[in-house]
């Protein structure tokens, strides 16, 4: 029992509360919406509208690997720089970000998706 992966601390059994205790917070999803979208970089995640934080950033990237979500891959040595890319795990998530969307365009004022379609 030694290679025995810890059970996650999960509030209830109920898959919505433990899909929110893993992608509650305010940026995981944008982070995956942003991969849905072909971005990969750092840099690119920043440019998102919403401004995330450098510190969050960078947290909320390694806890998407750790989760297994996203993989991240060196493309350079010197200063150390990774490119991040959804598992199948990760790529999952689209409907999830497509219903979101559909629901927020429908249901709040002045909201869009700001011309870009996810694929289903």
């Amino acid at each position: 029992m030694k290679n025995e992966k810890p059970v996650e601390p999960w509030r209830s059994a109920c898959p919505v509360a433990c899909t929110l205790d893993l992608l509650g917070d305010r940026w995981s999803l944008l982070i995956v919406r942003d991969m849905l979208f072909g971005s990969s970089k750092f840099q690119q995640f920043l440019a998102s509208p919403e401004k995330i934080p450098t510190n969050i950033l960078s947290s909320r990237l390694k806890m998407l690997e750790s989760k297994g979500l996203i993989k991240a891959s060196l493309y350079q040595r010197h200063p150390p720089r990774f490119a991040y890319t959804l598992t199948e795990r990760g790529k999952k998530l689209a409907p999830v970000i497509r219903a979101i969307a559909d629901w927020g365009e429908s249901n709040i004022r002045n909201s869009r998706e700001q011309g870009r379609a996810l694929s289903s």
